[in-house]
């Protein structure tokens, strides 16, 4: 799953997000996914998930190897 905005999340970088390392994204409505907010550069919340990520964590799952079941 990708997720880029024309208004200026990430600084206009595209983040990919694979089911395997981000599973609760999985079986969720496309909605749900796309209502995310960027609380301060480089945090993102998707508030209808309660579920928050940094860029590092999103572009560096191996680092952070627990996951939410």
């Amino acid at each position: 799953m990708f997720f880029s905005r024309e208004e200026p999340l990430t600084g206009e970088k595209e983040l990919f997000l694979s089911y395997e390392d981000f599973p609760w994204f999985k079986d969720v409505p496309v909605g749900k996914v796309l209502t995310v907010e960027e609380s301060t550069p480089g945090h993102f919340y998707w508030p209808d998930l309660d579920i928050d990520l940094t860029a590092e964590i999103i572009e560096h799952p191996e680092r952070f190897p627990l996951k939410s079941k």
